[in-house]
């Protein structure tokens, strides 16, 4: 930003603190945020087209299917050659890094994450990456909320209500799906449900569907209209899909962090590209409609156009048989998950939105050509309507998000025709899935660090509470091998505290001494030589290990053991004490910081 846009701003914002009130300058901020928001995904989303068409016309007159082979290898390759070369940082994964900085970094992404998704992920998908776009969106959108707020001196519960806007805005600009953009932002991100929180998401909301709306006209990224009414007798086949879905849900889970762990033990690079990009290919020219987002794929399915949805294959001269096509839909199922995991492990930038929806709208699409070919229903069931209640019923077993998949199918099919059956799939799924899964796909590895922002405030708070900001190092440290008339001499007198920590030679932590415990003793000097410090000391109630233990663990260990003082160790050496009373008052204040 230039020297005059920069003063522009800061006059604008001394105005704002003469003549606006905290809640009116925030509800300018969130449009302005949505605007941004929607503007970042109209860019990533022109460049990914631009790329794809420049690949598929302009640049290649004779299209070939062996290219589905070569251009992923070749897109992920820049890809990696940009953030190695140009950024020389990493670029996490869309949503799951936004969710990272709200809870362990008070809501600060760092500035060239506003435009490095712009260019990486474009890159990835346009040259035929098998992820989506709608994570970096949400991450650069996330990211600009973020430094426009840092700007603006925001608070940190109102810089996340910001990281909320931006990504209500990416998902309403994408889908121009603005009441599903605005729970998503609430079940994904936990915001508080309150109209303090509604009405900035829902300004957010508009202002990037109406910046939407202004770059593609009416264009929809699925657009649908229902033809088939909901029935009645079709309740136990929506019961069997939500059932059908918990599976796949669970099933795409588990192959994306085994190939996600796979890959981590790879520490080259270069193989890791090299495996990836290739495996991706190899996948990709057996299954053409691996390739990309997916969404044409979905479009084609919804008019039941097989040999368009399924792509040029071995099996084209029998796509007449319905059954070869069920096969065909259950490969995408299968795989789409592999080609995902591949494209990410490879070093690719995206999303699983898409990969969730593709596979969704294959399953449902699957299942009613099944039901409807088996011969045991005098009236056949609608295929669209449970190809798009497919994409909810996944939707809310692999991201836990079933009123973002309910609404936005809603919104996606222009009506609530499908609402019950909506409700039904996805709540089943949901419930299914969760027993076995307790966290989506976005927060599994922060849950499992213990960095999970949850809507239990007070999960929440523990969760946002920094330890090391309140560890007590004023205690004098006592050494195993001395004896008490050191203990008086090298402790007692010199400390005001009445516990000292006992370590070795080299700081690890062994135990400790109460001053109640040398008292009866410590004014008979004939013993002063002959008591050892082991003698005396005893085992900490427990320790806190600042490697292993979060917040939420302290705060469990003070209510078992009654203890007023903790101990803190990190590879077992001693780092400090952490009092009740100090952690009381550091809860109370974040308390106040989370809800202002």
């Amino acid at each position: 930003m230039g020297n005059k846009g920069t003063k522009l701003l800061i006059r604008f914002s001394k105005w704002s603190n003469k003549h606006l009130s905290h809640q009116q300058f925030l509800m300018i901020l969130s449009a302005i945020i949505g605007f941004t928001a929607g503007l970042g995904a109209v860019v990533i989303k022109n460049l990914t087209h631009f790329i794809q068409r420049l690949l598929e016309g302009s640049l290649i007159i004779n299209y070939h299917h062996a290219f589905y082979f070569i251009f992923p290898l070749i897109g992920l390759s820049l890809t990696l050659l940009i953030i190695k070369v140009v950024f020389k940082k990493k670029i996490g994964h869309g949503i799951p890094s936004t969710l990272y900085a709200i809870s362990r970094r008070k809501g600060i992404m760092r500035s060239f994450q506003m435009y490095a998704s712009i260019i990486t992920a474009p890159l990835t998908v346009g040259f035929g990456g098998s992820v989506g776009l709608e994570g970096p969106t949400v991450a650069t959108g996330a990211s600009l909320g973020s430094n426009i707020s840092r700007f603006f001196k925001m608070n940190q519960s109102s810089r996340t209500l910001l990281i909320g806007c931006a990504a209500a805005g990416a998902m309403s600009s994408i889908f121009k799906a603005p009441i599903a953009a605005i729970i998503f932002a609430i079940e994904v991100f936990s915001l508080d449900l309150t109209l303090i929180s509604m009405v900035p998401l829902l300004i957010a909301s508009v202002s990037a569907i109406l910046t939407s709306y202004f770059f593609f006209g009416s264009d929809i990224i699925l657009p649908v209209q229902l033809q088939d009414n909901f029935t009645i007798s079709e309740v136990p086949f929506y019961i069997i899909l939500g059932v059908l879905a918990a599976g796949c849900s669970m099933y795409f889970t588990h192959i994306y962090f085994k190939i996600g762990d796979a890959f981590k033990k790879i520490d080259s690079l270069f193989y890791r590209l090299l495996i990836g990009g290739l495996g991706l290919g190899i996948l990709i020219y057996l299954i053409p409609p691996l390739y990309g987002e997916g969404y044409n794929v979905i479009n084609n399915l919804l008019a039941e156009d097989y040999l368009q949805a399924l792509g040029t294959n071995f099996f084209n001269d029998y796509l007449d048989n319905i059954w070869i096509v069920v096969i065909l839909l259950t490969g995408l199922v299968i795989f789409k998950i592999f080609a995902t995991s591949l494209t990410f492990g490879a070093g690719g930038i995206g999303g699983i939105f898409a990969p969730v929806l593709f596979m969704g709208s294959a399953m449902g699409h699957c299942f009613a050509l099944v039901v409807n070919n088996l011969g045991i229903l005098r009236n056949p069931i609608s295929v669209s309507s449970f190809t798009m209640v497919g994409m909810a019923g996944l939707m809310a077993g692999v991201l836990h998000a079933p009123l973002t998949a309910i609404f936005l199918i809603a919104e996606l099919t222009g009506g609530y025709e499908l609402f019950v059956p909506l409700m039904i799939t996805a709540a089943i799924s949901y419930m299914i899935t969760n027993q076995f899964q307790p966290h989506s796909v976005y927060t599994m590895e922060l849950a499992q660090r213990g960095d999970l922002l949850t809507h239990n405030k007070d999960q929440a708070v523990l969760t946002l509470l920094n330890i090391q900001q309140i560890i007590e190092k004023n205690f004098i440290t006592l050494n195993i091998d001395m004896n008490l008339g050191d203990v008086i001499h090298e402790g007692v007198i010199k400390s005001s505290r009445n516990l000292f920590p006992v370590i070795d030679e080299n700081r690890n932590f062994l135990g400790i001494i109460l001053l109640d415990d040398i008292r009866p003793i410590m004014f008979d000097q004939k013993m002063y030589d002959d008591v050892k410090v082991s003698d005396i000391m005893q085992r900490a109630p427990a320790t806190i290990d600042l490697r292993k233990d979060r917040p939420k663990d302290t705060m469990r260990k003070f209510q078992e053991t009654n203890a007023w003082n903790l101990p803190v160790v990190e590879d077992g050496k001693y780092v400090g004490f952490i009092s009740k009373s100090k952690l009381l008052t550091a809860y109370r204040q974040k308390l106040i910081e989370v809800t202002v």
